[in-house]
């Protein structure tokens, strides 16, 4: 926010161009959307009076991890870089493999849960970051039921159960929940 137009560089990498004084028109917003009917270019539009974009993407090898990094702000526009701000995020996971009748908890270091990347609830096979579904799955939505009860909070405690997640006939072996949360 406070840029005009123009484009930016990272330690002397391109991250590109930016315009988010070019505001989206207000004609033809409303909060309700029908798509029904014939088309115009009004219709259903989003963000109306807001810049185009306001975040941009840095990748972290463009950054120093040691010492300075620079921005130069090539400005074509008359902005206020002093309105620039970054912010750095560590994109990290949490995961679990246990039996039912446990109580887990996904903890993201105080760092709220943003998504849930896997989940299953019968047998499933693999470790965290390739967890894949086997052949017992249980009929509910095991993704839906763990993105309700932990998205958006530092921490989570599920029951692992079949009152919560249904329950997948394995044949008589046990059943296991495998997540793997985004924090």
């Amino acid at each position: 926010m406070g840029l005009g137009k123009g484009t930016a560089w990272v330690n002397g990498n391109n991250i590109g161009r930016y315009w988010p004084a070019f505001i989206s028109s207000e004609n033809g917003c409303d909060a309700k959307c029908n798509y029904r009917g014939a088309y115009h270019a009004e219709k259903c539009l989003t963000n109306c009076g807001e810049p185009t974009q306001r975040w941009y993407h840095v990748p972290r090898s463009f950054l120093n991890a040691e010492g300075d990094n620079t921005l130069v702000l090539f400005e074509e526009m008359g902005g206020n870089p002093s309105l620039v701000s970054f912010q750095t995020t560590r994109v990290g996971s949490v995961c679990a493999n246990v039996y039912e009748k446990t109580i887990i908890e996904l903890s993201c270091d105080r760092k709220p849960i943003s998504a849930i990347k896997f989940a299953s609830f019968g047998n499933p096979d693999g470790n965290c970051g390739s967890f894949e579904k086997g052949t017992c799955e249980s009929s509910k939505n095991t993704a839906d039921i763990l993105t309700q009860e932990c998205v958006g909070k530092e921490k989570c405690s599920i029951d692992v159960s079949t009152e919560k997640f249904g329950a997948p006939d394995c044949s008589g072996a046990p059943r296991r929940l495998a997540v793997e949360a985004i924090c």
